[in-house]
This record gives structure tokens, sequence and C-alpha cells, in this order.
């Protein structure tokens, strides 16, 4: 190239230089920015701020702790916001088809934000269900340095001198509707299980996902089990906003972090801990977004080999805040490392391996109960387990910790809404023995793949959450617990099995052999296949496009299916 192109170049360059970059600068000094701010980092600040959630009311103001911490290492922070669905808030109501759809659109709008606006770093604050895979889904996504922070678990309620939460309401009114308790009682239950900001208190969706994104190593050691309102969840936020400046100044990046090992580290915290089902479709979906394999059968051989040592709700004593008191998700995992769980090369947002960090963590307390000793396990193996047979081809999902029933065959009771499955259980046309099947509620045909937990808690607070088995293609909250199974795919909507099944045939769950069937004859089934008529897919708004572009739950209701097609 010759001396005069090489100056033309520079001088279209200078030219390009100034034609860019001076607006933008012009309006960026509107909002604060000079010329020594010019010279910093733009890291952005995500936060899922909404007021009419405790899982999420508070992190606006843990964003601008974020932002102090970005500002103390020399980045120049720009706080942005998305959306937030909160399941408690959602849960019973139409406003549940909205909730997993959330997740995705949570995902899109940080991407957007982040990759607009052209921030070189960001820090992404989460405390509910949903907001908490979306921020990780934009993470691997926007591909630049990130860390995500958890807004921290609720304090428990208090009545009467014993801990309950949200989940202690939607059984109360099972309970009762089965004239085991007042409508006054009920109140109480009501006006005591929330009293405060924090993401839901059990070995919940919130809190299962905040443990498994610091097993994965995003997060810094302890922000999952930081409760909401404790010095040390103002400390973790603001460390995390200088952090995120260290990933920048070492080039370490999410994919560099999000390996297949650093998801087999999750998994194996969430089985530990009893975590939520709703991990497997949040785990999938993130590693999707990070080009990692990820199959729903890998969960069963993780099952297989890593034993439930956590006695937490919904089916144990102790809710998350008891974990943080005994040395908290840190102190699991260097149990679990220390025993061979865990890989410890794994690298993490500290810019240290997973071992160095846990060198540098305190042990469980000693003569604590809440983690139960490898020697003596609450269950030998792990409760997330991943079923089969002629009723789910592609899959389904049992959460079974707490339940001693190991084979239940049963009639099925089969309903095209939660709602009609409510009313009978309210009516007390639900008896012992019998199979509740809600369907046509999967992804597509919910659209959403709406939550059951007013649906099971009932069931539960009428005495029959190991006599009543509940099938569904759509999905439990984290607080769910007793004999059900879902996310049954192919779901109804796409000609699944289970919209073939009909009221009064037989259905076989099976724990030991992970068997998901119904008793009726291939004959039979393509008979019924031929009549079978699906209804119209939502067609309008968020969930009509949600609806059109899901992936099946068996690849995590992934909504960038194509990528992965052949």
């Amino acid at each position: 190239m010759s001396e005069q192109a090489k100056k033309d170049i520079r001088i279209r360059s200078h030219v390009y230089d100034h034609m860019v970059k001076s607006p933008n600068r012009a309006m960026l000094r509107a909002t604060g920015m000079d010329d020594e701010e010019f010279k910093k980092p733009i890291i952005g600040v995500i936060s899922t701020w909404a007021e009419n959630t405790p899982c999420n009311i508070h992190l606006h103001d843990l964003g601008k702790l974020a932002k102090q911490g970005v500002l103390t290492a020399g980045g120049w922070p720009v706080q942005f916001g998305t959306i937030t669905v909160a399941d408690g808030i959602a849960m019973g109501t139409p406003g549940m088809r909205y909730s997993l759809p959330s997740r995705d659109i949570i995902a899109d709008s940080v991407e957007t934000a982040v990759s607009g606006h052209n921030c070189d770093a960001f820090v992404a604050i989460g405390g509910c269900d949903k907001n908490m895979p979306g921020c990780m889904i934009a993470i691997a996504n926007t591909e630049v340095p990130a860390i995500f922070v958890y807004g921290g678990t609720i304090a428990p309620g208090n009545l009467d001198g014993k801990d309950i939460d949200l989940v202690s309401v939607f059984e109360a009114i099972g309970q009762w509707n089965n004239q085991d308790i007042t409508a006054e009682e009920v109140r109480r239950i009501e006006c005591n299980a929330c009293p405060g900001p924090g993401g839901c208190g059990g070995m919940y969706t919130a809190n299962t996902m905040a443990a498994a994104i610091e097993a994965m190593g995003m997060s810094l050691p302890g922000s999952s089990s930081h409760p909401a309102i404790t010095e040390e969840k103002l400390k973790d936020v603001e460390a995390a906003g200088e952090a995120v400046l260290h990933l920048l100044e070492k080039q370490i990046y999410p994919k560099d972090i999000m390996t297949r090992k650093a998801f087999e580290n999750a998994i194996t915290v969430v089985m530990a801990l009893g975590g939520s089902t709703n991990a497997i479709l949040h785990l999938m979906a993130m590693a999707h977004a990070a080009n990692v394999d990820l199959t729903l059968d890998d969960f069963n051989d993780f099952q297989a080999k890593v034993p439930h040592l956590a006695d937490l709700k919904p089916s144990g004593h102790y809710v998350f805040q008891d974990l943080y008191e005994v040395g908290g998700v840190s102190a699991v995992m260097k149990y679990l490392y220390e025993n061979g769980f865990i890989h410890g090369d794994c690298l993490t947002v500290t810019g240290k391996t997973i071992a160095e960090n846990l060198a540098e963590v305190s042990s469980l307390k000693a003569g604590q109960q809440v983690i139960m000793p490898l020697e003596n396990p609450k269950r030998k193996d792990g409760p997330l387990i991943v079923l089969h047979g002629n009723l789910a081809p592609d899959g389904a999902v049992a959460k079974v910790s707490g339940v001693k029933v190991r084979r239940h065959v049963g009639p099925a009771k089969v309903f095209n809404t939660e709602e009609e499955a409510i009313d009978a259980v309210l009516s007390d046309e639900i008896v012992d023995g019998d199979v509740v099947v809600v369907r046509y509620v999967g992804p597509k045909g919910g659209p959403g793949m709406p939550e059951m937990l007013s649906l099971s808690s009932m069931i539960v607070g009428k005495g029959q959450g190991e006599t009543v088995a509940l099938l569904t293609d759509g999905r439990f909250s984290g607080g769910t617990y007793g004999l059900v199974v879902g996310h049954i795919a192919p779901e109804a909507q796409d000609g699944g099995p289970i919209a073939l099944l009909k009221t009064g045939d037989t259905v076989i769950v099976d724990q030991d052999t992970k068997e998901l069937t119904m008793d009726v004859s291939a004959e039979e089934l393509a008979k019924r296949q031929s009549t079978l008529v699906i209804p119209p897919l939502h067609s309008r708004g968020a969930l009509g496009k949600y609806a059109h572009i899901v992936s099946s739950s068996a690849k995590g209701a992934i909504t960038d299916f194509w990528e992965k097609q052949d």
C-alpha cells in the first residue's frame, strides 16, 4: 500500500472518529460525563427492579451500590432497567402465562440495552425466578465481561414461633377447604408469611438459581446466600461492581467461565440442595446460549450419583436463611469439593478457580443440621428425576424430595385447564389413588407453561400430597412438593401422547424405573390420534409470538432453537 493510501485511510478514520464520537459525546456530556470520563470503560448495571414484588423491590437501591463499586474501580456506570414478572404475584391467575416468556424477554432486553449502548462490561442484578436465568442468557449472548448478583433471600415469616413462607399460604387454602383451619387462621398466615424484601425463602426457584449461578462461577462467592437485608448483601453488590472491572482488565469473558464443567458443578449443587424442577429448564436454556451441549438426560446422570443433603423447604424443615447462618452455599460447595463432587479447576468471576475460591471459605458450622452428612443423606441420590415412557417419549421431570411413594398406579382424571382441576379438588372430586392430569398448558399450549403451585399446594393442604399424583405438560413452582410430574414432552399442543389420555386410563409413575406410562395399547392410541383436534395457537401479542417460536420443554423452552436445528 502506498504512503498516500495510508494517509487517506488516516484522514478518513479521523473524520469518521469525529463524525461518530463527537455527537455521542455531546449527548453523554448531558448525562454527567466529561473528558476524563470518556477515557473510562462504560459499565452497564442492569437491575430487574419492580415495586410490586418483594423479590425485586430493593434492587434499584442495590444497583446504586453496584454503580459505586464501578466508580471505585475506575469505570463509568450506566444503570438500565428491565421488566420482571413475579411468579408469586402471578400464581393462579392468567398472568402466570407470562412468567416463563418473561425470561426470554428479559434476556433479549438486557442484550439489546448493553449491546445497543456499546457497554464494555456489565453487572446484572436479579431477584426472582425468571429474571435470574434471563440475565444469565443475556450474559452468554452479549459476550462481554459480566457478573451476576443475587438480590438475596427473604427472611422467614414467623407465626406463633414457627417459620412460615409464601407456600404456607397456598397450603393453608387447602387446609381451610378441608376444614382443618379457619378463615381467620388463613388470614393470620397471609399477614405474616412475607416480612420484607427478598426472593421466596425456601429452596424454591430463586434460591435454586442463585446457588446454581454461584456454583457455575458467575457470581462472587457468597452472593447466593447473603439474605436481602444484611450488611453482607450490600457489600457483595458493591464488590461486584469493582470485580467486573477486573474481569475487563484481564479479558475474562462469560464463555471462559460458562463451560461444560461449570454447568456440571451447577447441576451437582442443585441436586445436593434439592432445588427446583425449573432449574432443569433454565440450565438447559443458559447452556444453549453459552454453546454448551446439555441435554435433559444429562440430569439423570447426576441424579444417580449426587445425594440430596439439604433439609430445606418445601419438603424439609429449614429456610434458605438457615443455610446462610451455617455457612451458606459456599460452605456446601467446599464440602462437595472436598469429597470429589465438584470440579475445582473451573474459572470464576473472581479471576480465580473454584478451588482457589473455596480455599478461602469456612466449612459448614459444627453441629449444624441444615446439611446432612454424605454418610447419612436425606436421600442417597438426587431428588430431580427425568422420566420416560409412552406418556412422555421426550421426557418429563419429577421432584421426589421427601416423597416416600416409589410407585403410583391409578386412574387418570384429565383436565384441559388448571382452573377445572382446582374446582375438582375443592369439590372433593379427587380421591386417594387418582392421577390428576392438566394438559394444554405447555410452552406453546399455555401459552407460557404456567406453574401449578396453587393446585399442588391445595392437594397437599388437603392431605393428599402422597396419595394423589399430579401430572402436567406445564410447570411447577420451586415451592411445590408431593407426587408431581411436570414438563411432559411432547406437550399436548404438539400432539404429544398426553393429548390422547382419557379420564379412567391407568397411569403409572415409578421413580425407581424412571417410568411415566399409560396402560393404553398402541392400537387404541393410534385410533385416538386419528380423531384428535388440537386447539389453535394463541396468535396475538407477546404470548402469540412466544407460542409460535418456543421450543419443547425438553429443550429448555428456548426461543432461538433454529440455531441448533439441522
